[in-house]
């Protein structure tokens, strides 16, 4: 009989619960026992580690809905790769979680996270050296490479829809704009789903360049006196400091246009996971569970044409474009971001909604 670990890192998003609750399913009907790791790599610096024996009780199927994780995604309390590294006790660290790991004896670990979880897990993958390693790529951000979808994605952008309905009442009432910045850091791939799905007269993301005057210019030019603009959290607008929606804010107000910037934060990473998600995150899960089952390891699950498959982590290391973790010195993650080609450009393009100029 295996026995499986499973292990929820980075940001939490809505997804990880059906993600979590799949594979224990799935692993009990193979007669495998499976344990949560709490709190991620963090839970791996106790001794004993902080683990709990997950069964289908433990992880009820109507809870598997929910946003966050059973398991908790990290505590700051904890040391982990980051302060490890700041410190200089990144051997003592890795020492720490493989000594753990060991005393656990477990056969696979699955381990559910972004773009940074995974480089790290590859960048130090002697840590899992003495069993299987199948990961399971969720974000909201969008912006890992080789997979076409990622859990969470689907949900945040739901949750963004949701949020702009409600703002383009009172933004109608008001006769006012409203400049909505999202999550995504450097890739603006949520601001442009969630744009394109709420109408947004303007969508403003990292990888095109835009002119704040040709933006006003167009504002001014619509029909209506109200509406979104959709703005990525990774914009930089040269000779201006500050939040990208505070900063487009002052400029429409400077050129008399009323607006106010809103920020829907942390509800992008909650709410009630949509059927999208936890479809995803049921093929996800079984695709884990076959890649242990066929005995892989240093694998990660990607979704490619509507169906799961496992790629080896080394392949989504070199897909991606290597980029210098602020997090973590000396660390590179391998990233994803809205391509030239990307349909979504063209459409929006043809809706007449502002998205800059052209590629970087």
């Amino acid at each position: 009989m295996k026995k499986i670990g499973i292990m929820t890192t980075g940001g939490d998003c809505s997804g990880l619960n059906t993600a979590i609750n799949r594979i224990v399913r799935g692993a009990n009907l193979r007669g495998w026992s499976v344990v949560g790791i709490i709190d991620g790599t963090d839970g791996l610096c106790t001794s004993p580690a902080n683990v709990e024996k997950l069964t289908i009780k433990s992880v009820p199927i109507e809870n598997a809905r929910l946003g966050g994780s059973y398991l908790h995604n990290g505590n700051h309390c904890m040391m982990n790769f980051e302060t490890a590294v700041k410190t200089g006790h990144l051997d003592q660290f890795n020492k720490m979680l493989k000594t753990s790991l060991a005393k656990l004896k477990l056969d696979a670990l699955v381990l559910i996270g972004g773009n940074g979880s995974l480089s790290l897990a590859w960048a130090n993958r002697d840590i899992y050296s003495g069993l299987q390693l199948v990961c399971i790529p969720k974000t909201i951000d969008m912006d890992l490479p080789l997979t076409d979808r990622t859990i969470g994605f689907d949900t945040a952008i739901d949750q963004l829809t949701k949020y702009c309905d409600q703002l383009l009442l009172t933004a109608r009432s008001h006769h006012r704009w409203f400049i909505v910045q999202t999550m995504g850091r450097d890739c603006g791939m949520l601001a442009l789903n969630a744009g394109i799905a709420v109408g947004a007269d303007a969508i403003l993301i990292p990888e095109i360049k835009f002119d704040l005057d040709e933006l006003v210019a167009h504002i001014k030019s619509n029909e209506r006196d109200y509406g979104i603009i959709m703005v990525s959290e990774g914009i930089t607008i040269r000779g201006h400091s500050g939040r990208p929606a505070d900063m487009i804010s002052r400029k429409l107000t400077a050129c008399g246009i009323p607006n106010r910037a809103a920020f829907p934060d942390y509800i992008q990473r909650a709410g009630d996971t949509t059927a999208h998600d936890r479809i995803l995150a049921t093929k996800m899960a079984d695709c884990a569970l076959n890649a242990i089952e066929n005995n892989e390891t240093y694998v990660m699950t990607i979704l490619r044409d509507n169906v799961c498959h496992t790629v080896p982590l080394s392949e989504f290391v070199d897909a991606g474009e290597r980029v210098r973790d602020p997090n973590v010195p000396g660390m590179c993650t391998s990233n994803a971001y809205v391509e030239p080609d990307n349909p979504l450009l063209a459409i929006a393009d043809s809706m007449g909604i502002y998205i800059g100029q052209k590629r970087k």
